[in-house]
């Protein structure tokens, strides 16, 4: 089994807001979003939506494209971990 994915927001956390010294509030307004939903995002509570990606990438010169890779790494880590039953799609089956 794979370790589990860092989740985009605490990456966020300790990669940005740690070494800037930025409250979460001042974080968010900066953003354009609620204090309460930059909250939820870097404490693991909601997971990051293509347009906080974007917030993000344009705030701090990444690519959106990057953040979407980390959020995509874990639920697929997410989805492996689940029970599924699934049969091959072949001519057998």
């Amino acid at each position: 089994m794979k370790r589990k994915p860092t989740h985009p927001g605490t990456a966020f956390k300790c990669d940005v807001l740690e070494p800037l010294g930025m409250t979460v509030t001042e974080a968010a307004k900066r953003l354009g979003i609620t204090r309460k939903a930059l909250s939820e995002f870097i404490n693991g509570k909601s997971s990051l939506s293509p347009d906080m990606a974007v917030r993000i990438s344009m705030a701090t010169g990444t690519s959106p494209e990057s953040w979407m890779n980390m959020q995509l790494k874990l639920d697929l880590w997410f989805a492996e971990q689940k029970k599924i039953k699934v049969q091959k799609l072949d001519k057998a089956g």
